[in-house]
């Protein structure tokens, strides 16, 4: 069903609230402040319980909500991709086993225990949270990295690639790495959802940015208690939170839709 979705609707989905997230903070939009949760003239969504314009907010909130989480993702798949690589093509099971052992230990710690208490410690850090989301998920990504590439990694194509004096980058980067493509790509999904969903949930408990800060996740956690006086407060940063992970769900299948028939054909 996620694969017949017409892909631009799927777009769409993506697009505005990255593009909301991107250029919201440029937008010249200047509100007066007014009354707590105040649905009037010169406030196209209301107000929130302290007065500001939640268009203004909504503008300028996506840039931690969204970047924090595609960056903690960035980063954890630079890090862990490279260590699942390098695990894999290893031709000494001791350098395997030195990489990916330290990782299985982190993996039964509950990710959101360790984002709050790094988050606690550097409070209001955006840096620091998206740091601890990337290195919660550096052990998974290694893990799916290292298993998609042995196949690969072992095969008598890199075996000729080395007899031909091809560099590490090239054989591994190049050829491996394209066979990892489609896992990865199945992965970022669901990945980016539970990036954004490990950042949003730090600020709605209140243990990362700011309570007055304008990213999306806050605002849902400060306003919450006057979603039946203005339900935009609450409603329209949570859509657009949900409309980007629903969104980037059905592009990632797609294209592991479609790189599934071409292997198929290829076959």
């Amino acid at each position: 069903m996620r694969a017949r979705t017409p892909i631009a609707v799927s777009l769409v989905l993506v697009l505005v609230p990255l593009l909301v997230a991107v250029f919201g903070p440029f937008v010249p939009l200047d509100a007066e402040p007014g009354l707590p949760y105040e649905r009037g003239p010169g406030h196209p969504l209301g107000t929130d319980g302290l007065g500001r314009d939640v268009l203004q907010l909504l503008l300028a909130g996506g840039r931690t909500a969204l970047g924090m989480a595609l960056g903690a993702v960035a980063i954890a798949y630079l890090v862990g991709g490279l260590i699942g690589l390098v695990a894999a093509s290893t031709r000494h099971r001791w350098l395997d086993e030195l990489l990916i052992r330290p990782l299985d230990v982190l993996l039964p710690l509950p990710s959101l225990l360790v984002i709050s208490v790094v988050a606690v410690g550097w409070r209001a850090s955006a840096l620091a949270i998206t740091l601890a989301v990337a290195a919660v998920n550096v052990p998974t990504v290694a893990r799916l990295v290292r298993a998609a590439a042995l196949d690969a990694a072992s095969s008598p194509v890199v075996e000729a690639l080395r007899m031909q004096r091809e560099s590490w980058f090239g054989i591994h980067l190049g050829y491996v790495g394209r066979a990892v493509l489609g896992p990865v790509a199945a992965d970022i999904g669901t990945r980016i959802t539970l990036a954004v969903f490990l950042v949003a949930s730090v600020n709605f408990l209140g243990l990362g940015l700011s309570p007055t800060a304008a990213d999306w996740a806050v605002s849902v956690s400060r306003n919450r208690e006057g979603l039946l006086l203005q339900p935009w407060a609450v409603l329209a940063p949570a859509l657009l939170l949900v409309a980007f992970t629903l969104g980037f769900n059905l592009l990632a299948d797609r294209l592991v839709h479609r790189t599934r028939r071409m292997a198929e054909v290829s076959r």
